[in-house]
This record gives C-alpha cells, structure tokens and sequence, in this order.
C-alpha cells in the first residue's frame, strides 16, 4: 500500500468498499444507457469510471448491485467521476 492510500482511508468520513464493479448510469427514459465501473463506494457516493469521451449529466441514477441510486456530480477528472448520492 503506497502512502497516498494510506492516506486517503483516514480522510474519509465513512468506510468504503473498494471493489470494481460493472453498473450501468441511467440518464433518462429515451437515453442510451451508459456502462461504467465502480472504482469506490461509500455509502455517500462513489467514484465511476466511464468510457473516454463520455459525457454525463450533472445528474443520473445509477444502477448496481440490485440497487439504484440518485446520483449529483461533484467532480470529474478524465474518465473518473465523484458523485454524491
């Protein structure tokens, strides 16, 4: 584990899982939908991976794990996006 992980798990408000999953971002009904991966999940957000070039709404729901979630982005880096749930 290098320092900058070490780091970033006692910032965090609330535990994660870290795992990375395949979802699906649900823009609306007669949109295209959107694969991605879950890279990070805390019960607040999560950090998604999608596609290079992919654009998202400020806002979507997303689908995983048998649950769907409001999401709001926060930030976005490259094919990385924080949302807030």
């Amino acid at each position: 584990m290098c320092m900058s992980e070490i780091h970033r798990r006692f910032l965090r408000v609330r535990p994660s899982s870290h795992s990375s999953k395949v979802a699906k971002i649900v823009c609306g009904p007669r949109d295209p939908i959107i694969d991605c991966t879950v890279i990070d999940y805390a019960p607040g957000g999560a950090c998604l991976e999608v596609s290079f070039g992919t654009i998202l709404p400020n806002r979507f729901e997303l689908v995983w794990a048998g649950t769907k979630k409001k999401c709001r982005v926060v930030w976005s880096k490259g094919r990385r996006t924080g949302v807030a749930f």
